[in-house]
């Protein structure tokens, strides 16, 4: 473990027993954590209109994060970039990367991040609609990059040519990484010669197949000489294997629901979580839960830096991003999440 480095990505959940404003707090305790412990980065998602998930808007938070930190790399895992017109979000990481410069990272993807009615909303008010969005992201992605280079892009328009600068005098701009859970971004990103990290923690499947293909067509670009690439990985880890699995009940819950088109809800306290497991789940869903398990990260600290290890090297990455999905027992306070700090802090155990 002392040569993997360590990385956090947070989708700021909310359980049953938190606010927002509780689940935000716990989310900048976790990254002081992160930050103090010698993590690399930390990773905010973008997820919309789902009870349990509070990232709803990255730029924001890696403000808040950035600010509560000194060292740790802060960036969004991803900004999902067909929601947004791409000058706004140059704009947000330019600024962001004036403000905290050489710690900022703009990862990007194009995935809608919610559910259909919540996509249309978010891309109807910004004047388009979603499938003309999606086709155009990788004309978005130039205009994101180009649009953040101190020159800016020139816009023709009427005969003559306007230039869009994100912000009037950028000294530096944010490492910008393309996402995906499929080969297509991973096509992109070779393509255009930039960073890319496949969403293991999320799919699982296809890991392989899209870092292969990734590496093997990629193009050099001026920002970058050879492919870069990491991989994230959903993980519980506590002072023993038995608390670990209680841990992440909570979260293969929710995954399962999310997966079966069930009704999501608050992230379900420990106690509760197990309750629905005794009470037994619909036919085909516990293969769905068990199968899901199997991918992520859940044991004591030896098993889980192990195991860690082993993706790394199966992968060929020297940097793992992990989710911190352990659950809270009740009588938690409600702005801590005890059992996601206790994860970053197993793992770290051993490293230089």
């Amino acid at each position: 473990m002392t040569d993997l480095a360590l990385s956090v990505l947070d989708l700021v959940p909310v359980r049953t027993d938190q606010t927002t404003g509780d689940a935000i707090r716990a989310s900048l305790s976790l990254a002081r954590v992160a930050d103090r412990l010698g993590y690399r980065r930390y990773w905010l998602a973008e997820h919309h209109n789902m009870p349990a998930v509070a990232a709803t808007n990255p730029p924001v938070l890696i403000g808040m994060v950035a600010a509560g930190t000194e060292r740790i790399r802060v960036g969004s895992g991803g900004v999902m970039l067909p929601n947004h017109a791409p000058l706004v979000v140059a704009e947000q990481f330019a600024l962001l990367e004036a403000a905290y410069p050489g710690r900022i990272d703009l990862g990007i993807g194009r995935a809608p991040g919610t559910d259909p009615v919540t996509s249309w909303a978010l891309r109807h008010g910004a004047g388009g609609v979603s499938d003309e969005a999606v086709s155009h992201f990788p004309e978005y992605v130039d205009n994101v990059l180009a649009m953040m280079e101190p020159d800016g892009v020139g816009l023709a328009l009427r005969g003559s040519t306007h230039v869009l600068k994100a912000t009037p005098a950028a000294g530096s701009v944010p490492m910008i990484w393309l996402l995906g859970s499929s080969d297509y971004s991973a096509r992109l990103a070779a393509e255009k010669g930039m960073p890319y990290v496949f969403a293991h923690h999320f799919s699982g499947r296809g890991t392989a197949e899209a870092l292969e293909l990734y590496r093997s067509t990629f193009k050099p670009s001026p920002e970058l000489a050879e492919p870069r690439t990491f991989l994230t990985v959903n993980a519980a880890v506590a002072d023993s294997a038995e608390e670990a699995e209680r841990l992440a009940a909570p979260q293969l819950l929710q995954m399962v629901a999310l997966r079966t088109g069930q009704q999501l809800t608050p992230q379900p306290l420990v106690e509760e979580a197990r309750v629905r497991l005794a009470e037994g789940l619909a036919p085909g869903h516990q293969q769905l839960l068990d199968s899901m398990r199997s991918r992520w990260v859940v044991g004591d600290a030896d098993q889980a830096r192990a195991e860690l290890e082993e993706l790394a090297a199966t992968y060929d990455v020297d940097e793992v991003m992990v989710n911190p999905v352990g659950g809270a027992v009740a009588g938690t306070p409600s702005d801590a999440a005890p059992a996601r700090e206790r994860t970053l802090e197993l793992l770290s155990i051993g490293r230089s």
